[in-house]
């Protein structure tokens, strides 16, 4: 009967040492937050509210030359595009219709950037497309880059306000998300027509 006692006892005493352990371990080593889902930037290096990058010029498809900072004072959608991407050829009459067509007199510019193709191929996907806004030329994904890791895919546009901040960011073709883009559009447009008439 001692003998069990003992036991009984040792096993109690060993039962409370665990526990002692494991709650000190927990308080000190707290679980790590969950993992946000490997998507959740959606390849995007910039995010809502960063100021965008224009440390680079813009070669558009017939020769002219822009950029950022010379748009500064204008709402700028930049889409990420390329002639292989389906995805892209989904969006772009929405975007030339719902973005360019309706806002290009609102102080509002579109541009898409080509990610990576010669000057032959991206003229030839610009009247394949039977778009009437401009596409610019990335060699090396150099400015994609400058937005979105390169490892990750085109179609998505950045829409950046008058005094150069990124505002909407948007990835893939999601009607919902497209509305949504072209109602900050509208917005800003709306705000730079009250400026104007002040």
């Amino acid at each position: 009967m001692k003998t069990l006692s003992k036991i009984t006892y040792v096993l109690g005493f060993a039962a409370l040492l665990l526990t002692a352990n494991t709650t000190h371990a927990q308080q000190n080593n707290p679980p790590a937050a969950a993992p946000a889902p490997a998507d959740a930037d959606r390849g995007y290096v910039v995010k809502v509210g960063d100021q965008a990058p224009d440390d680079f010029e813009l070669v558009l498809q017939n020769g002219q030359k822009t950029s950022l900072k010379q748009l500064r004072g204008k709402v700028v959608v930049l889409q990420f595009t390329a002639s292989w991407c389906s995805v892209c050829r989904k969006e772009m009459p929405h975007l030339e219709t719902d973005v360019w067509k309706a806002y290009q007199d609102k102080n509002v510019v579109l541009i898409g950037v080509d990610r990576d193709e010669p000057l032959e191929k991206v003229q030839k996907f610009h009247q394949d497309m039977q778009i009437t806004y401009p596409l610019a030329l990335d060699p090396g994904a150099d400015i994609f880059g400058r937005f979105a890791n390169k490892k990750s895919g085109v179609t998505r546009n950045v829409v950046i306000d008058q005094k150069g901040k990124i505002v909407f960011l948007t990835r893939l073709y999601d009607e919902k998300e497209f509305g949504e883009m072209v109602n900050v559009i509208n917005r800003l447009a709306g705000q730079s027509l009250v400026k104007a008439s002040l």
